[in-house]
C-alpha cells in the first residue's frame, strides 16, 4: 500500500506534456522585485501598529500580491506555460477559450465533410468547391481566434484581478502553486524518461565501443600479416636483377597490391580506433548527463515536495490571514459603533439635560412673568374702566337729551343694557308688575 505521506512519489506511467521553454529575463526581474520587499522599518511598524496602520499594511499586501500575480502571468508566457492551465479563470474568461476551441473543432469537421464529397460534376455544380473554400476560410479564422483567445482571456483576467481583494489574490496564488506542482512533477517524469534513454544509450555505446576494439584488434592482426608479406615482396623485388623483365613487373605488381592492402587495413584500424574512442567518450558524456539530470530531478523533487506541503499549509495560513482581516474589519466596525453609541449617548444626554434645564427656566420665567401679567391686566382693566366711565357719562347726556326732547325716559333702556355687566352702575331695575308695551303694526323697528 502506498504511503500517503510520500511527497516525493513520481509515477513514471503518467503522460508527459512537453513544454517548449523560452528562458528570458523574467526570473531576474522577479528576483529583483522580491529583493525590494525588504523593509528595515518592519519592527517599528509592528511596535507602533494601530488598526489604521494595519489597513495600510493590508493594502500593501494586496498590491504586492497583485504585482506578483501579474509577474507570474507574464512569466508563464516567457517560459511557454499555457495560460488556461496556470490561472484560475472564472466562467466568462474560460468561455472565451472554450468558444474558440469549439469553433475550431467545428471548422475542422466542416472542412472534412466538404472534402469528403466526391469530386463529381453534380457535386461541383451544387457548390462543392465553394463550400470547400468557405470551410478553409472558416478554419483559418477559427485558428486565428483560437490563437487570440488566450490573450483575450488573459486581458479579462488581468482586468478582474486589478480590483480583486486579498482573498481572491491569495486563491489565485494558491492555484498557481498547485499548477506549478503539477508542472514540476511532469518535468521530473520527462527527465526520468531521458535518463532511461541515456542508460540504454550507454549500454549501446559500450557495446559498440567493445565491438570497435575487437574489430581494431582483428585489423591489427591482419595488418601484421600483410606487413610481413609486404616485407618479403619488397625483398624479392630487390633480388630481381633484370629490371626490364616480366619477373620484375610481377614482383612490383605484388608489392603494389600488398601496399594497397596495408593502406586499407591502416584506414580500418584508424576508423575502429576513432569509433572506439568516440563511443567511450559518449559513454562518459551520457554518464555525466545522467548524473546532472538525476541531480536536477532530485532538486525538482525537493522543490515539488516542499511546495506541495507548504501550499497545503499555506492555504490554512491564508485562511487565517483572511479571517484576521475580516476580524480586524469587524473590530473596527464595532469600535465605530461603540464610538457612535457613546456620541449618541452624549448627544441624547445633552438634549435631555438641556430639556430639563429649559423646562426649569420656562417654569421660572412663567413665575417671574406673573407680576408682569398682573400689571398689564391692571392697565387693561384701568383702561376698560376709564372707557366705561366715558361711555356712562355720554349715556347720561343722551338720556337727558332724549328726555328733554321727546319726553322719553331712557334710563330703563340703559339699565337693561348694563344689567349683564357686573361693573355696570347700580340703579333701579325694571318696575315689577308693569307690563311691557306691545308691538303693533305701526312699530317702525319691528
Amino acid at each position: 500500500m502506498a504511503d500517503d505521506f510520500d511527497l516525493l512519489e513520481t509515477n513514471s506511467n503518467e503522460k508527459i506534456e512537453k513544454v517548449d521553454v523560452n528562458w528570458g529575463k523574467a526570473i531576474d526581474q522577479m528576483k529583483s522585485k522580491l529583493a525590494q520587499e525588504d523593509d528595515p522599518e518592519s519592527r517599528q511598524k509592528i511596535l507602533n501598529a494601530t488598526l489604521d496602520n494595519v489597513v495600510d499594511m493590508a493594502e500593501k499586501d494586496r498590491s504586492t500580491l497583485l504585482d506578483a500575480i501579474k509577474d507570474l502571468t507574464d512569466y508563464q508566457d516567457e517560459v511557454g506555460i499555457m495560460f488556461e492551465g496556470f490561472s484560475a479563470l472564472n466562467a466568462a474568461e474560460q468561455k472565451v477559450i472554450d468558444d474558440a476551441i469549439k469553433r475550431l473543432e467545428r471548422a475542422k469537421v466542416e472542412l472534412e465533410d466538404a472534402n469528403a464529397k466526391p469530386d463529381t460534376f453534380w457535386n461541383n455544380l451544387w457548390g462543392r468547391k465553394s463550400k470547400i473554400k468557405n470551410a478553409e476560410d472558416e478554419l483559418k479564422a477559427a485558428q486565428k481566434e483560437r490563437e487570440a483567445s488566450d490573450n483575450k482571456a488573459k486581458a479579462l483576467f488581468q482586468q478582474r484581478i486589478e480590483s480583486a481583494d486579498v482573498q481572491t489574490l491569495l486563491n489565485e496564488l494558491s492555484f498557481k502553486s498547485q499548477a506549478a506542482i503539477k508542472r514540476l512533477k511532469d518535468r521530473e517524469l520527462e527527465i526520468k524518461e531521458v535518463e532511461e534513454s541515456l542508460k540504454t544509450a550507454i549500454v549501446e555505446a559500450s557495446k559498440n565501443h567493445t565491438k570497435a576494439l575487437e574489430k581494431k584488434k582483428e585489423v591489427e592482426t591482419k595488418l601484421e600479416e600483410q606487413y610481413a608479406l609486404l616485407k618479403q615482396a619488397r625483398q624479392a623485388l630487390e633480388e630481381v636483377a633484370d629490371k626490364q623483365s616480366t619477373e620484375y613487373s610481377d614482383a612490383l605488381a605484388k608489392v603494389t597490391t600488398l601496399e594497397q592492402k596495408v593502406e586499407e587495413l591502416e584506414g580500418l584500424k584508424n576508423a575502429y580506433t576513432t569509433l572506439a574512442a568516440s563511443k567511450d567518450s559518449f559513454v562518459h558524456k551520457h554518464n555525466l548527463t545522467i548524473k546532472v539530470l538525476t541531480s536536477l530531478r532530485s532538486n525538482l523533487q525537493t522543490h515539488r515536495a516542499k511546495l506541495k506541503s507548504d501550499t497545503d499549509e499555506r492555504l490554512k495560513y491564508y485562511d487565517g490571514y483572511v479571517v484576521a482581516l475580516k476580524a480586524r474589519t469587524d473590530q473596527e466596525f464595532a469600535a465605530i459603533l461603540e464610538h457612535l453609541g457613546v456620541k449618541t449617548d452624549e448627544h441624547i444626554g445633552e438634549t435631555l439635560a438641556a430639556m430639563h434645564t429649559a423646562s426649569a427656566k420656562a417654569r421660572q420665567e412663567m413665575m417671574d412673568n406673573i407680576p408682569v401679567h398682573e400689571k398689564v391686566m391692571q392697565g387693561v382693566y384701568g383702561s376698560y374702566a376709564e372707557a366705561l366711565k366715558e361711555i356712562r357719562t355720554k349715556d347720561n347726556e343722551i338720556q337727558k337729551n332724549f328726555a328733554d326732547r321727546y319726553g322719553i325716559d331712557m334710563k330703563e333702556i340703559f339699565d337693561e343694557y348694563y344689567s349683564a355687566d357686573p361693573n355696570a352702575p347700580s340703579g333701579g331695575g325694571e318696575p315689577a308688575g308693569e307690563p311691557k308695551p306691545k308691538a303693533n303694526d305701526d312699530d317702525l323697528l319691528s
